[in-house]
């Protein structure tokens, strides 16, 4: 017994006392997935509601650059299109599709109250609208500020406020341009919607 403790003793001479080990950093709690949010993806309503303001600028730069056109390439005289389809260059100063000649200022005073009242309709209509419904606004606000356009900042010699009309679908149907289309449209799919789905 004597001489296995002299042997310990020894080895711990030559070695050292035993250390503990070095303790471990510490850590924090386990990372939970409650800690992280991801960004909330952007609503069905808030996609719906873009798309008024980015229909209605299309519309415009479409009307606008198809009149400029029209400007330039339908003054010698009309074009035939296919069937009954022909571009004949005419100059409106009534309402849409050439109604309403004669009440300028008239026509131009209801159509900015069309669109001041388009613009808070859209946008209280926008905060429950679906896509058609959207998209339909935007078609209608988009033709109302195409036309109101030609009238407060296109100059036309010898045509004061008129609208540039250039598309003829028939020789029985009014000239027409693609405002006056867009409008169109827009106001039979909102019909359309609202017979469909009335709270839409």
């Amino acid at each position: 017994m004597r001489q296995l403790q002299e042997r310990g003793a020894l080895l711990t001479a030559l070695t050292g006392p035993s250390r503990p080990p070095p303790p471990r950093p510490a850590q924090g709690p386990p990372c939970r997935d409650g800690d992280r949010r991801p960004q909330p993806a952007p609503s069905r309503a808030g996609r719906a509601r873009l798309l008024i303001p980015v229909v209605a600028a299309a519309v415009v730069a479409a009307d606008q650059a198809t009149k400029t056109w029209a400007l330039h390439h339908l003054a010698a005289g009309p074009r035939h299109v296919v069937g009954p389809l022909n571009l004949v260059l005419t100059y409106n100063s009534g309402a849409a599709f050439s109604l309403g000649k004669g009440v300028t200022p008239v026509v131009v005073a209801a159509v900015v109250v069309l669109v001041v009242w388009l613009v808070a309709f859209t946008r209280r209509a926008s905060r429950t609208a679906t896509v058609p419904v959207s998209v339909a606004l935007g078609l209608v606000l988009g033709g109302a500020l195409g036309n109101l356009a030609d009238r407060a900042f296109r100059s036309i010699p010898g045509h004061p406020a008129a609208v540039v009309d250039f598309i003829q679908a028939a020789s029985w149907w009014p000239v027409f341009n693609v405002a006056d289309a867009c409008v169109v449209v827009g106001v039979v799919v909102l019909v359309a919607a609202y017979l469909l789905h009335p709270r839409a």
